[in-house]
């Protein structure tokens, strides 16, 4: 078994002519194109996806190798899985000769073989150069061909770094060197997920509304804290992949994304110093200055350095857990803490602050100027809300998102009533007397 550490990028004709000249900054070996064919498998009822594994065979030449791909974690464009290798004499399927402890517990491994079946294949000519970079020896492939599932298809223009040797922050570090050029953005779906979704039809995938932040049982502030960066993180590139295939209406889930990043570095903020997020806020302030005004189409916009340097920084940010450079004692022991008592603290602090932005309010005007303070923290609540019933919390979070639409469409007459409404909502979380 090994475990494969790699950034994808999906790259546009711009990138892939300059890819060559890019790398030629830093000492490589190159490896001429070689023409690859890659078989994944599966059964009817998606037994390997539910398992998060990915099965393939993968031939080169007149060689052929069995992977399989275990759960693994993926954040923004890094991935991380375990991946097990076997040479094959013929390109058949045999998952016997795979290790047993892969399997889920009782697994009838002769069973599960006769269930599989060919789901999908890519076939793309793959180019490599292994780049020396600081104290690590990272692999860059460019695939160029396509993903393929009965008559349907989609092309591959797919720039994968994968370290071979050395340091993850190395790998990190010189994505964030590539990242400087235009043409470039992060992967977050693999092959495979193209691939399932071709072979489901390529539905149009809908608009995914912002959840409640779930985190498990008795999680620790700090542990809310990076699962909030990853959902809005998640959320963004969600709807990445909608507004590039024509969906206007994904570019207000992408703001709403980015709106829900800002707030959890300002919720968290007074654990972790600002100074620790400097460079990644300024990333995104230029970003959202972009999209204030009229935005580029979304080819244009969403493969720019501009777009792919916050995205790259965040994964970073969250991989790397930047923040612990700047802490002190106090602050680490605090973020240590319990986030359910975090949580409580904090929502009362904002009931509190919706009471006294909106409970003597006289003329409708005066709400325009209070749309952005309320909007800001109904997004809070989404975040620190997960730890309670789902049902509860949105009785809650309606009455205010009712409010908050009525302003944002200018809808004055219905502002009195809907504030009542809203400040009668008795709180669903345990007042922390603070």
């Amino acid at each position: 078994m090994t475990i494969e550490i790699e950034i994808k990028f999906i790259a546009n004709d711009e990138a892939v002519s300059n890819l060559p000249h890019w790398l030629a900054a830093w000492p490589h070996q190159h490896c001429a194109g070689e023409k690859l064919t890659n078989i994944y498998f599966e059964t009817s009822d998606n037994q390997l996806r539910r398992w998060d594994m990915g099965l393939r065979i993968r031939g080169f030449g007149d060689r052929y190798e069995m992977t399989l791909k275990g759960k693994g974690d993926s954040i923004g464009g890094l991935h991380q899985r375990a991946e097990y290798n076997v040479p094959l004499s013929q390109p058949t399927l045999d998952i016997a000769l795979l290790p047993t402890e892969i399997w889920p517990e009782n697994t009838d491994v002769a069973a599960l073989q006769q269930r599989l079946s060919a789901l999908f294949s890519t076939h793309f000519v793959r180019e490599k150069w292994t780049i020396s970079y600081q104290q690590s020896e990272i692999e860059v492939a460019f695939d160029r061909g396509e993903v393929a599932a009965g008559d349907l298809s989609e092309p591959l223009h797919e720039i994968e770094l994968e370290l071979k040797s050395g340091e993850r922050q190395d790998l990190m570090a010189f994505a964030a060197e590539l990242a400087r050029y235009d043409g470039l953005r992060l992967g977050s779906l693999s092959k495979a997920a193209r691939g399932y979704a071709l072979a489901q039809g390529n539905p149009e995938r809908p608009l995914r509304p912002l959840p409640l932040l779930a985190v498990k049982n008795k999680a620790r502030v700090e542990e809310g804290m990076q699962a909030a960066l990853q959902l809005g993180l998640a959320q963004w590139q969600y709807h990445e992949e909608l507004w590039l295939r024509g969906n206007p209406q994904a570019l207000g889930e992408i703001k709403t994304a980015l709106a829900l990043i800002r707030e959890a570095l300002a919720l968290f903020g007074a654990l972790v110093p600002r100074k620790a997020s400097t460079v990644l806020r300024q990333q995104l302030t230029a970003l959202e200055n972009i999209l204030e005004i009229e935005p580029p189409a979304a080819d244009n916009l969403c493969f720019s350095a501009a777009w792919l340097q916050p995205q790259l920084a965040l994964t970073d940010w969250l991989v790397g857990k930047r923040w612990l450079a700047f802490l002190n004692e106090k602050d680490s022991a605090r973020l240590q803490g319990s986030l359910k008592r975090f949580a409580d603290i904090m929502l009362s602090r904002i009931a509190a602050d919706l009471r006294e932005t909106f409970e003597n309010v006289q003329q409708p005007g005066q709400y325009q100027d209070k749309l952005t303070r309320l909007q800001r923290q109904l997004l809070a609540v989404h975040l620190l809300g997960g730890i309670y019933p789902a049902e509860a919390v949105v009785r809650w979070l309606e009455p205010w998102q009712l409010l908050a639409r009525s302003v944002a469409l200018r809808q004055q007459h219905m502002l009195k009533v809907q504030t009542r409404e809203a400040l009668k909502q008795p709180p669903f979380w345990k007042h922390s007397g603070q």
